[in-house]
């Protein structure tokens, strides 16, 4: 297992969500309304992936920034959202957003994006590097949860929308 990059100051964090935002926006906004609702494998379009990553900037915010109860956050039951389960979260989210129109996801991804930063901007990197949980015995900071929730998920997706388009 590779040991996960952690940004040495706010600058280069902000950096990095920026550049990782910019390639998936660029990926998005030369498809197609076609290629935007057409699904993968899975089932899930492009369409289907950015109101996905809306959603867990909301989670990011709402649950791990302002410790807000996950299901309140979520719009959904505790029991949904008892055990962390992607298994049961992810599609209760699919079956809100799917059938949104293309303009009304990505309007509201860069909506919440710019709320996303205007709140990173607002918090000191010493903010970011505390832990998430105080009770977390290995004192796992919250930068670790906005890297998942921005960077890594933006790059992750990116890449499924990329393989989409390109089958």
């Amino acid at each position: 297992m590779t040991e996960q990059w952690i940004p040495k100051d706010k600058q280069e964090l902000m950096s990095a969500i920026e550049r990782e935002w910019i390639l998936l926006r660029a990926v998005a906004e030369k498809l197609t309304d076609r290629q935007m609702t057409s699904p993968d494998e899975g089932g899930w379009s492009p369409r289907d992936n950015l109101a996905h990553l809306t959603e867990w900037m909301k989670v990011l915010m709402g649950y791990h920034m302002d410790h807000r109860p996950s299901h309140e956050v979520l719009g959904v039951s505790p029991a949904a959202v008892k055990d962390w389960d992607f298994n049961i979260i992810n599609p209760l989210l699919f079956e809100r957003n799917r059938e949104r129109s293309r303009q009304d996801v990505l309007d509201e991804m860069m909506q919440v994006y710019r709320q996303l930063t205007n709140k990173l901007d607002s918090m000191t990197f010493e903010n970011l590097m505390a832990p998430r949980h105080p009770d977390d015995p290995e004192k796992r900071p919250l930068v670790l949860w906005v890297l998942g929730d921005t960077i890594e998920h933006f790059e992750e997706h990116r890449k499924t929308i990329e393989k989409t388009v390109q089958a």
